[in-house]
This record gives C-alpha cells, sequence and structure tokens, in this order.
C-alpha cells in the first residue's frame, strides 16, 4: 500500500471513529456498549444500498461509503442494479423513460467489484452483492457466477436485488417470472446454500385492486427452496401496492416466517414507511408484530447513488426508512437497529454492541 493510501485510510479510519463515538449523534461515551437515549435512531446496518443506478453518472464508490461511514453505519451490503438502462440513453430512472428497456446486465457488479478493490481497506465492513440474475432465464445463472468467481474470486458474499414480479418495471419490457421456471433454478439455488450466501428477492405481493395478486409466486420460491437464506424485499410492498389491510398483511408473514425459518424480511425503501407506519393506528397494528419476529427482519435504505446524490439525500433516506426504530422495545432495537440479524445472518464473527446497562425502556 503506498504512503498516501496508508494516510488517507488512517483518516478516514480516524474520522469515522470520532463519528461512532460521539454521544450526540451515535454511541454515547464508548464503543463498547450504545446509549439509547443519547443516540439516533437509525441503524448500524444498511442492508440494501445501490451503489450503482439505472442509469446516466453514477456517485463516486468512495464517497457513497464515506456518506455511509459519516452517517453512523458499520456494515452495508452493495447491490449494484442488476438491470440497466440502454448505454446510448440520456434517462437515468426508468419510471422517467416508460417503454425503453431494462435489461439484466453484469456490468454493474463488475465496476462495483473493481472499485472495491480499488477503494479498499474500507473503514465500514462492505459485503458485494450479485445482482445480476435473470431469474426468467435461469440457465445464465450458474455462468454468471462462475465469471464473478473467476475475475473476483471470493468477494461476493450475496445475491440480490434479483426480480420476481416487479410492476414498477412491466412498462420497462419486464414481465413476472414464470411460476414453472422457478423449479429450474435448482442449479444456482444449491450453489447459495452450500456457500450460506443470501438471496435478497423483489417479489411484489399484489397492487391496490389486488392487495395478494402475486403471492403465489413468493410462496413457490419458499416451498421450493426452504432451506436456502432468502430475505423478501420491502416485506412485499410497492408504489403499486401502497394500501393493505394490516391483518391480511401480517397474516401473510407470519404464515411464511413459522413455516419457513431461513426467511428474513427486510424493511428498505421509504414506501415501507409511508404505506404501513405512516398512522399511529397502523404502527399500533405492526410493532407487536415486529416485536414478536424480531430476529427476522433487516434494515435498510434502499438508496440508489445517482451522480447528483449528496450525504443530505442520504441521511434522509437512513431516517425515514428507520423512523420505526424509535418504537422498537429493547430486543428489537438490538436485533434490527444494532445489527445482530445481519451478522448473524452473514455469519460474522464480529463484536456486537448491545445496549448499555440501564437503558431499559
Amino acid at each position: 500500500m503506498s504512503c498516501k493510501r496508508i494516510i488517507l485510510f488512517s483518516l478516514a479510519m480516524l474520522l469515522a471513529g470520532c463519528a461512532l463515538q460521539s454521544g450526540s449523534e451515535r454511541l454515547g461515551a464508548g464503543t463498547s456498549c450504545v446509549d439509547r437515549q443519547s443516540r439516533s435512531h437509525t441503524p448500524l446496518v444498511d442492508a440494501h444500498v445501490h451503489f450503482r443506478p439505472f442509469g446516466g453518472p453514477t456517485l463516486d464508490f468512495e464517497r457513497m461509503a464515506a456518506y455511509l461511514s459519516r452517517s453512523g453505519v458499520r456494515y452495508a451490503t452493495i447491490f449494484g442494479i442488476g438491470q440497466m438502462l440502454p448505454l446510448d440513453s440520456d434517462c437515468v430512472y426508468y419510471l422517467d423513460c416508460p417503454g425503453v428497456p431494462v435489461t439484466p446486465t453484469l456490468k454493474n457488479d463488475f465496476i462495483n467489484a473493481i472499485e472495491f478493490v480499488k477503494t479498499g481497506p474500507h473503514p465500514l465492513h462492505l459485503t458485494l452483492s450479485m445482482t445480476f440474475p435473470d431469474l426468467a432465464e435461469p440457465d445464465t445463472v450458474l455462468e454468471g457466477m462462475r465469471v464473478l468467481d473467476r475475475e473476483f474470486p471470493g468477494l461476493f458474499g450475496w445475491m440480490g436485488e434479483v426480480n420476481l414480479v416487479k410492476q414498477a418495471l412491466f412498462d420497462s419490457h419486464h414481465a413476472p417470472v414464470p411460476i414453472k421456471r422457478i423449479a429450474d433454478w435448482a442449479p444456482f439455488m444449491a450453489v447459495l446454500r452450500e456457500r450460506g450466501m443470501p438471496m435478497a428477492i423483489h417479489a411484489d405481493l399484489g397492487n391496490n385492486l389486488d392487495p395478494t395478486k402475486y403471492q403465489a409466486w413468493m410462496e413457490e420460491v419458499l416451498k421450493r427452496y426452504p432451506d436456502n437464506k432468502i430475505v423478501w424485499m420491502h416485506l412485499g410492498l410497492s408504489r403499486e401496492l401502497t394500501r393493505i389491510d394490516p391483518q391480511v398483511h401480517i397474516g401473510v408473514m407470519r404464515e411464511w416466517l413459522d413455516a419457513y425459518p431461513n426467511l428474513m424480511m427486510d424493511l428498505s425503501w421509504r414506501v415501507v414507511d409511508e404505506s404501513i407506519f405512516n398512522t399511529t393506528e397502523k404502527r399500533d397494528r405492526y410493532l407487536p408484530f415486529l416485536h414478536e419476529y424480531s430476529d427476522r427482519f433487516l434494515p435498510g435504505t434502499d438508496f440508489v447513488a445517482v451522480g447528483s446524490s449528496t450525504r443530505a439525500h442520504y441521511v434522509d433516506e437512513l431516517r425515514a426508512t428507520s423512523g420505526i426504530f424509535r418504537d422498537l422495545d429493547d430486543e428489537a432495537f438490538t436485533n434490527i437497529a444494532l445489527g445482530h440479524n445481519y451478522l448473524r445472518l452473514l455469519g460474522l464473527d464480529h463484536q456486537r454492541l448491545e445496549l448499555c446497562a440501564g437503558n431499559d425502556r
């Protein structure tokens, strides 16, 4: 490592340590325990952050990592985006250009891995994710994994966000993966299972006209691959599903969590907060459920690092997606916000922060 790189890394570590040790910002007087009374409610983990956009200019990798670290995040899963707009398109966000195809590609995973190596070591723990798989073409997935393994041995520890059903992409030449094709995932699911790699799946539960229209898709995955570590993104919510009876929604999640011990669910994307945590009545319906299954949820922003993003943009998403954490009991807060669930899922042998004595709420 060059002297310049050593100096820069040491400075980054010093700044990160100062941020984490500040009682007004994060952890109280020290880092051995967390004083919940004097710190932000935001989590130490962002299990769902996109370091690459669908198209257009992207935020510098080191700057995005710095946004996380300066915001108190210690662990993050780096997603690319497995589908990209055409390179000759001046569109940045697929919803702004309906009809333009958004197609699966390895490009973002390659770029993330190259930047990860070039800019390391990092002041926080980053896990690279394979986002390229086209689940409708499962025969291509193993080959893509072999390419990434060959070019970047041992760097990838996660798969996803992969799309099973994503209604927002229907105008971009995307359709639900045919249910019959899910059986053909077996070869690459076996490799993921052997490696203990989680697979994060975007599977819309339904829409406002029919809230459980696509429930059968995720059920098929869970039934066929119960021994795989699977993360259901956004609790199945989306811009197309913002209104759902809490009893119905919680009923589906409870049934799956009880039946499939390897299933986790992520609370990422501000749509979740705006749809089911946006009133006291709704929060009161969901909080007992979060407490009961507190060891099965992951925090995340679903932030996308477009070139114009600032740290203020990231912090806004971080706060929006973790607002519900203020109301969690101490056990759930420890499991979710302090990252115990995330460390356990990835098998990371890291010191787990606990709440300081006398923090009982």
